[in-house]
């Protein structure tokens, strides 16, 4: 029987279109092909949840009394934009044609599609024997070989099921709390919607906590001392310059980072070492390799063209479904992955051909390159559903290309190329001095062989090449001339740039101290997904919850106040981390979709019940002097963000 492919979007279609036997015949959202076959498409997600007033009259009117919004039954019903798909889809699942999912490869790919075909009333059998197609890469070779290997839909239920209690506790948890928080500062006369959202707040609170760490930072003097050790030998002579590292008994007069806060506690130092003897403790020389990085997940491209060519999040995104889906030039970027299946090996000719061709910054890195090197970016075990972001073997004109398609390109062509240079040598020297019972540290190190680095030039690398630390044999004994101080002053932190903050969402498991959680979030690679980060902060932003200066991100009043008032359970990324770690369990059959929502919807009964009953928080009380743009109106066109 011919089969029935829905994919994920437009895109999509037309690549699986594009290997089935032609003529095709196009319809009006859909492809029919020779063999029988029809292709169609979802346009993203066809269908949406209900507003709460659609579930009863009463939540029309916001009030702290109709909330919490609990649904018995959830509802979805059709986008205005997507009912005539939607339609067409509807039309053709009643052809006799066999089912292909052809949704993107993860968890939310899963359930667009899923949703659709339950929508659409398909009847237990028909939907127990549909197919899944798991598409990467939509060019025609990777296309082709996905098709060879299209395992039972049922397989992934699991999968499925967890995005819909994902969207549904999102639902719950926007909806209630953000209407909650909006009633609390309309009583000091906030006209604007304080939002409040799964993901949303924490990455909120970490920007309003480093703003105020900033605020209320006080510097402080802090001094070092490094030991002035003459040397002459045969290819190099002058001071060896050996730091003090201070001894337990000194924490009394050293901060948290073990800076010496004490200066007559430093001159003391100084002044018993000079012109004593200065004997080599240890003596450490060797030579270290440092791999080429990895090939980018989305998140790391995004950093790089933050910090690079200043794109926000959203920019670089943009650029990526371009380059995917109209241009298919590089493979699927919302992956969260940096590594590659080991059989995309055989394909790195091709590739690098097309890199050399697309982009002839690269040529001459591509001509210095061996593809009979394997770095270890191609690992099988580290690879689920989706591989690093790597170019593709295909090329258009370069006048097609916009800048900023450009030079997202050429990132991700140079981070695949990495992988076919050698390590970077470095020659590495390490020196302990005991002087007067005290211990003196003098390393250096110096870059021998740019191996992968030649690809991105090397002239800003940090490098000791200028310290002076000779091999010498542990014993040696010179002699300390005298010791120099250095006074430095504290800084405060950073305020946060697209990149910081993305890199911070990526890493959140370093801003929590529970060990369990810290692991949850490693292995659920942070705050947000690779295709939801940089529309978080964006919405943040249209909130006017954080606002952007410059490169720096920064958090408004409102954004302060709204963060002060909420429960540090909303603030702190905790709370995501058990979602997460509950979420991961319900896609592999190890948690169950009922207690997961039970324990959520008691959660928020509590969290309302609170708000009901506390007066309105002092940190609210300065949003009298505030408004938004952001209104009710807008609560339609964001809900679906509210994470």
């Amino acid at each position: 029987m011919p089969y029935l492919y829905i994919a994920e979007k437009p895109s999509l279609g037309r690549a699986i279109a594009d290997v089935l036997p032609k003529p095709h015949k196009r319809e009006d959202g859909a492809i029919r092909c020779a063999n029988g076959d029809v292709v169609t498409w979802c346009i993203g997600h066809l269908l949406e949840q209900v507003e709460p007033d659609e579930y009863d009259a009463i939540y029309k009117k916001w009030s702290l009394d109709s909330l919490p919004i609990l649904p018995d039954k959830w509802l979805l019903k059709p986008r205005k934009s997507a009912t005539k798909q939607l339609s067409k889809i509807k039309k053709l699942l009643k052809e006799p044609l066999d089912i292909i999912h052809a949704g993107d490869p993860d968890r939310e790919g899963q359930l667009l599609v899923d949703e659709v075909i339950d929508h659409c009333r398909v009847i237990q059998k028909r939907k127990s024997e549909a197919r899944r197609l798991l598409i990467n890469d939509l060019n025609a070779s990777a296309v082709r070989q996905s098709m060879k290997h299209m395992p039972l839909n049922s397989e992934f239920i699991p999968l499925s099921v967890s995005a819909l209690a994902r969207s549904r506790a999102d639902w719950l948890y926007g909806m209630n709390l953000s209407r909650a928080y909006t009633l609390l500062g309309q009583k000091v006369g906030y006209r604007g919607v304080l939002s409040v959202g799964r993901v949303q707040t924490p990455v909120l609170g970490l920007v309003v906590r480093r703003d105020e760490e900033i605020v209320n930072f006080v510097p402080h003097d802090y001094f070092m001392l490094h030991a002035l050790i003459p040397f002459a030998g045969e290819h190099a002579s002058g001071d060896i310059k050996a730091r003090w590292k201070p001894s337990e008994a000194c924490s009394p007069w050293m901060d948290s980072e073990g800076r010496v806060l004490n200066l007559k506690l430093v001159e003391n130092v100084a002044q018993r070492i000079k012109e004593k003897p200065a004997i080599v403790s240890k003596s450490e020389h060797k030579k270290t390799k440092q791999n080429p990085p990895l090939p980018y997940s989305l998140s790391a491209l995004q950093i790089d063209a933050s910090r690079r060519h200043n794109l926000n999040a959203q920019q670089t995104l943009d650029a990526c479904q371009s380059l995917y889906e109209k241009h298919k030039l590089i493979t699927y970027p919302r992956s969260d992955c940096r590594y590659l299946p080991a059989g995309h090996f055989k394909e790195a000719d091709r590739v690098l051909a097309a890199i050399a061709k697309q982009d002839p910054g690269l040529q001459a890195s591509v001509s210095d390159s061996d593809t009979q090197l394997r770095s270890k970016a191609w690992n099988d075990d580290k690879v689920e559903a989706h591989h690093a972001i790597i170019p593709t073997s295909k090329t258009v004109a370069s006048v097609v290309l916009s800048d900023k398609e450009t030079k997202v390109y050429h990132l991700i062509a140079r981070q695949y190329l990495l992988q076919f240079y050698p390590a970077a040598e470095f020659s590495e020297s390490r020196l302990e001095f005991s002087i007067e019972g005290g211990k003196f540290i003098a390393s250096g190190r110096a870059l021998i062989a740019p191996g992968w680095k030649k690809v991105i030039g090397f002239s800003h690398e940090k490098q000791d090449c200028d310290a002076l630390v000779p091999p010498l044999k542990e014993g040696t004994e010179l002699l300390c001339r005298e010791g120099m101080i250095q006074q430095k002053k504290t800084e405060p932190p950073a305020h946060f740039t697209e990149a910081t903050l993305l890199k911070a969402m990526t890493g959140i498991a370093r801003f929590v101290s529970d060990s369990s959680l810290k692991s949850i979030l490693r292995e659920t690679d942070g705050l947000g997904t690779e295709a939801t980060r940089a529309g978080i902060i964006d919405t943040l932003i249209r909130r006017q919850l954080m606002t952007r200066h410059g490169k720096q991100i920064l958090s408004t009043p409102a954004g302060k106040a709204l963060i002060h008032a909420l429960p540090d359970t909303a603030t702190y990324p905790d709370m995501t981390a058990h979602w997460e770690k509950q979420l991961h369990d319900m896609a592999e059959r190890g948690q169950a979709y009922q207690p997961f929502m039970k324990e959520l919807t008691s959660n928020i009964t509590q969290l309302i019940d609170n708000v009901k009953i506390q007066p309105v928080p002092e940190s609210m009380k300065i949003l009298s002097t505030q408004s938004s743009g952001f209104t009710r109106k807008a609560v339609k066109r964001t809900r679906r963000k509210s994470r």
